[in-house]
């Protein structure tokens, strides 16, 4: 499988193809998919919304409902990034993981 490069804002190749460390465990990942599920189904609820025809704001209140369901699990992620990602990172030495964490946290902010 090819692994495909991103531009980082400072402009470093980094693959986007990473893994953890700590494996997440079969309960995390049960949750996380459990909201992720959740979300795929309140879009396909906006897209039948828009297939009839639905006032646009109540398709906007939809919309909102999802991207705080975006922002909520991004958090829940960034938990356990910080738990143990940046734990482990921090652990042996690389305190480039706090530059990198600053930035995560400054991209989910802005979304």
């Amino acid at each position: 499988m090819d692994k495909e490069n991103i531009k980082t804002e400072n402009n470093e190749n980094e693959c986007c193809c990473r893994h953890k460390l700590t494996p997440r465990s079969d309960e995390a990942r049960k949750l996380l998919e459990n909201r992720i599920n959740r979300i795929i189904g309140q879009l396909g609820g906006i897209k039948k919304m828009l297939d009839d025809n639905r006032y646009c704001g109540d398709i906007l209140i939809q919309l909102s409902a999802v991207e705080s369901a975006l922002q909520n699990l991004g958090y829940v992620i960034l938990k356990d990034h910080m738990e143990t990602c940046v734990t482990e990172k921090i652990k042996q030495g690389d305190k480039k993981i706090i530059d990198e964490t600053v930035d995560l946290i400054k991209k989910l902010r802005n979304h």
